[in-house]
């Protein structure tokens, strides 16, 4: 049995988090270390901060990330010490290393992150709390937390972080919403400031901060549900979407499950590929549809749900589905009667994979119904009856039916 321990010689990689107190709060053994390495990487504020310790070559980060990365690299077997923020695991440098190094390899001192100190210091519980970090990204990315009393720690930027998060809460209908800056936590520098996100006015923030956001929701506010089949409303659209109790059911079928990419064909509105994306942050979608005015209108409602990460690929099925990375899950909600569609997809589709595919017209329920008798897989039909005055009164009017395929690949 190889030596795993802490000790073991085969740790030549050490990831250590600092403070805004830089020396002063680290342990006996991160600072041994730190003064004995010969290599020291890490930002210029890192290096700043633990400057009185460091007797080796000062490396700073390189861009692109990637080079700094082949440069640690070129030195395994050799003591290297890489300076972080906070706790390197959490949306930090020790997850982008640990896809090259194995555990064995490294030692990981961690210090408080900045969630962890800005919990802290307003008494909040920490599982109790919404976690995001906008560092670096784009920061839609707060929108489906958006929830009336809900409490939200957002990691930001730069300086102007705090104003633009601010900014979106008004425009979105959360202006009432109590924002509160915590600035160079940990540090000599360390402050809060408090404004309300409709008459944010702080100027002068550290560009080191951290937003805590008492979320109150005022009228029209943006509410993303946390259930399938989100109000058609809230998507633009020109009519062509999955209605929401069809997409629903469908989300319900193509069961969404960690990691999982959807292809997404005939996207429409990308109700279907956003929704799926909102499950779980660890999903992925690729949106396709032909139409460039539908394209860019899905990429605009992947931001407006705050997933603008979705993938959109502006072309027609079969032929822009080449190169396309390996899917887990296929929808197909629109084209899939057109020659090699349905053929290309599942040739595509990983082996115990999902296809899910919706029929409105004739032509489409025929082409499912012939690749049920010949695959297999299960039908379902789908009916759905809305209230609409009659006169001056009430009766049903019925929905198109739909006709849905769901089969998994042997």
């Amino acid at each position: 049995m190889s030596d795993v321990s802490p000790a073991s010689g085969q740790r030549w990689l050490t990831i250590i988090g600092i403070g805004e107190d830089g020396p002063e709060g680290l342990g006996e053994e991160a600072k041994r270390l730190i003064a004995a390495a010969p290599a020291v990487f890490g930002g210029a504020r890192h290096h700043a901060l633990a400057a009185s310790l460091i007797s080796g070559q000062k490396l700073s980060w390189q861009s692109p990330f990637e080079r700094s990365v082949d440069a640690i690299l070129e030195r395994r077997g050799t003591p290297v010490v890489v300076l972080a923020s906070g706790d390197p695991f959490l949306y930090g440098v020790g997850a982008t290393l640990s896809r090259h190094a194995a555990a064995h390899e490294m030692r990981i001192i961690p210090a408080p992150s900045a969630f962890s100190l800005a919990a802290s210091r307003l008494g909040w519980p920490l599982q109790a709390v919404a976690t995001v970090s906008l560092h670096g990204r784009p920061i839609d990315l707060i929108r489906p937390h958006l929830h009336p009393g809900r409490r939200i720690l957002a990691l930001t930027s730069d300086e102007k972080g705090p104003g633009d998060l601010a900014a979106l809460l008004a425009a979105t209908g959360f202006g009432q919403s109590q924002l509160t800056v915590l600035e160079a936590l940990g540090g000599a520098r360390e402050r809060q400031r408090r404004a309300v996100a409709a008459d944010f006015d702080l100027v002068d923030i550290d560009p080191l901060n951290v937003c805590a956001v008492d979320v109150a929701a005022g009228e029209g506010a943006r509410i993303l549900p946390y259930a399938a089949g989100i109000e058609d409303e809230l998507f633009e659209h020109d009519g062509q979407i999955t209605k929401r109790e069809i997409r629903a059911m469908t989300l319900s079928a193509l069961a969404p499950r960690h990691g999982e990419l959807l292809w997404d064909i005939g996207a429409g509105a990308g109700s279907i590929g956003i929704e799926w994306m909102l499950a779980d942050p660890s999903l992925k979608a690729i949106a396709v549809e032909q139409s460039p005015a539908r394209a860019a209108r899905v990429a605009r409602n992947a931001t407006a749900f705050g997933v603008p990460h979705l993938a959109v690929v502006e072309g027609a099925a079969p032929d822009a589905l080449k190169g396309l990375p390996e899917p887990d899950v296929i929808f197909l909600g629109g084209g899939g009667s057109e020659p090699g569609v349905i053929e290309t997809a599942i040739a595509a589709l990983k082996r115990g994979g999902r296809l899910v595919a919706n029929a409105v017209t004739l032509e489409m329920e025929a082409a499912l119904l012939g690749e049920h008798a010949k695959r297999g897989g299960s039908l379902t039909r789908i009916e759905i009856s809305r209230a609409q005055p009659v006169g001056g009164m009430s009766g049903w009017r019925p929905a198109m039916p739909v006709t849905q395929w769901r089969w998994t690949k042997g």
